[in-house]
């Protein structure tokens, strides 16, 4: 054995090379690098995107929802202290909820509208930490007032103080005819998650909502279980609880959609990145061939001595793999360092250049994310070391087979 590791160190470090062998040996190295590192930080990247939209989305969007099979929860409050007696659940707050159409002086816009009690809604999101103007209190205190997200505000052209017209999906029967039924709100707030929700979302409080939609009670409860992974566990023990009357859903039914295709994104990116890893590694089968080739007396030498051919194989299979592990290690740590400081780096060139990588009103985020996972390193490593390991095999396998007698006489 350190016969066989001291072959491999000096035929990968001290051993002469012709000038093409050493630049392939040195590209090979190379491409390992850029390879794991990229792949390091772009997976980095992508989990700080999904990250940032989780928290972005998930601090409006309640973990659970229990609504109403048929009609509406005319008794919300007292399933409501039932259910946050139930293990998991941390909180729970009534709403109201309907699309409807906005409109100011010269646009028009659809929305969410969800009717809430702010008190309560403090248990089940983080809205009131989202508010960038005005009071999100008011909504409750001034009659027929209204929250909208900052993008929809600035579609329809309106601010806090300002008024809009909403248009509600039911009809009204007058002496004129059938008309949809409309009301003028007055904007007491702006809130921003930095995402759709923004362009999508807006709030009324409960009693206005109850007079705009003409419903006697809730449609439902938010709830709050404290982590949005544990509904997993959570969601199941509400539904047996409950009973058949109500519906029990998670953050997964509405969202559930695009927190998958960010995933498969991922993984896409992540098989794409993996391909420069692999032509890197194969890279590796032209050195050893070259190495082969060059060594090919010092091959039938130890032939001679009595080295087997497999013991031949072990000491070419290190020699490539080890010119592997050693991009490999290099290229770990530099994605691992460019993973942790990549927002740094981004916020420098934006200041040396004056150049806005990333403009918040067109991805919401102005800042370049990263969430560096170790197990993305570890999966990363793993497979170039498996590449790299397979790339060894036919070279080896080829100066395993190699002729002494044949070898010597020609020399």
């Amino acid at each position: 054995m350190s016969f066989s590791r001291e072959m491999i160190i000096r035929y990968t470090f001290r051993g002469r090379r012709r000038g093409f062998s050493r630049i392939v040996a040195r590209a090979s190295m190379l491409g390992m690098v850029l390879g794991v590192a990229s792949l390091i930080t772009v997976l980095s990247v992508m989990n700080g995107f999904a990250g940032e939209l989780r928290t972005r989305i998930l601090s409006l969007v309640p973990h659970v929802k229990v609504v109403a099979r048929e009609g509406t929860l005319e008794n919300w409050s007292v399933l409501a202290a039932e259910v946050a007696q139930l293990p998991g659940v941390l909180a729970a707050a009534p709403f109201l909820e309907d699309t409807v159409l906005l409109q100011s002086w010269s646009r028009r816009q659809g929305s969410l509208m969800t009717g809430i009690i702010p008190a309560m809604q403090r248990g089940v999101s983080d809205l009131h930490g989202r508010v960038v103007f005005g009071d999100l209190d008011h909504i409750v205190s001034r009659p027929f007032s209204i929250a909208l997200g900052s993008a929809l505000a600035r579609q329809l052209g309106v601010g806090v103080g300002d008024t809009v017209d909403v248009v509600l999906p039911t009809l009204s029967v007058t002496p004129l005819g059938v008309f949809p039924r409309t009301r003028k709100l007055t904007i007491v707030a702006e809130f921003e998650v930095g995402s759709s929700l923004d362009a999508l979302q807006s709030y009324v409080g409960f009693d206005t909502a109850r007079r705009l939609f003409a419903r006697p009670g809730a449609d439902g409860l938010q709830l709050d279980v404290g982590e949005p992974d544990r509904v997993v566990s959570v969601v199941p023990r509400l539904r047996q609880a409950l009973g058949a009357d109500v519906v029990v859903k998670d953050w997964r039914a509405s969202q559930g959609s695009l927190f998958a295709a960010v995933r498969m994104e991922k993984i896409m990116v992540g098989v794409l990145l993996l391909a420069v890893i692999a032509v890197a590694a194969f890279n590796i089968v032209s050195t050893l061939t070259m190495s082969v080739t060059e060594k090919s007396r010092d091959i039938a030498v130890l032939r001679v001595m009595g080295v087997t051919g497999s013991e031949i194989m072990v000491l070419f299979m290190g020699h490539g793999l080890l010119i592997g592990l050693v991009g490999i290690v290099i290229g770990a740590a530099l994605g691992v360092l460019l993973s942790i400081s990549i927002a740094d780096l981004a916020a420098a060139i934006e200041q040396v250049t004056g150049a806005t990588l990333f403009d918040p009103s067109v991805y919401y985020i102005g800042r370049l994310p990263s969430e560096l996972q170790w197990g993305d390193v570890i999966v990363t490593t793993g497979l170039a070391v498996l590449l790299s390991m397979l790339a060894t095999v036919y070279p080896a396998w080829r100066a395993s087979r190699i002729s002494p007698v044949e070898v010597l006489n020609n020399g």
